[in-house]
């Protein structure tokens, strides 16, 4: 309960950080800064994935914690990515049909990583397009990461109740044996 409620509280706190970060930048700041900061904040996210996926593997008996983790990483990639469509948005109006405010990116950044489309916003330049393809492949490998985790940890209780099984122990509660 305690990770549910921790989890909650990050994505509380994402969503609160990402409708009160003050977005007045200079004007027409030139595009190399755009896709510099766009390319620097991907990087981050990768190194983040990256580190929470390795301290998953270190520990495999901390599973609730770690799906914790990279819930709090995937909370993190849709607040940057509606950042990113938000900004090109006000930055380049031709970017994206039917975007216009914080809620409108947001919304487009979670139904791209339900890979939904309902197709009511969408992008239409190039550059918005190339930002919508860097977040499905980036919410396909927190997702994967995800399944990974349960996965493992699944079949980490298996090999538990298997091995304790054998020794005539009590199997986990939860953990049944196939004959």
């Amino acid at each position: 309960m305690r990770n549910v409620l921790r989890s909650a509280g990050m994505l509380a706190c994402t969503i609160l950080v990402y409708y009160t970060l003050p977005l007045d930048a200079p004007e027409d700041p030139p595009e190399v800064v755009g896709a510099a900061a766009f390319v620097a904040g991907v990087a981050g996210l990768i190194w983040l994935t990256l580190h929470e996926v390795r301290r998953f593997a270190k520990h495999l008996g901390q599973t609730r914690a770690r799906v914790s983790g990279l819930l709090a990483v995937l909370y993190i990639v849709v607040v940057f990515f509606a950042l990113t469509y938000y900004l090109m948005e006000r930055n380049d109006p031709d970017q994206f049909d039917g975007l216009s405010t914080r809620t409108d990116a947001l919304y487009f950044a979670v139904v791209t990583l339900g890979t939904v489309g309902y197709g009511d916003v969408h992008a239409v330049g190039q550059a918005g397009r190339i930002a919508a393809m860097v977040q499905i492949v980036f919410d396909l490998v927190v997702i994967g990461a995800l399944f990974a985790v349960a996965s493992s940890q699944i079949a980490h209780r298996l090999s538990l109740a298997r091995t304790q099984g054998e020794h005539g122990e009590a199997e986990p509660p939860g953990i049944t044996r196939e004959g």
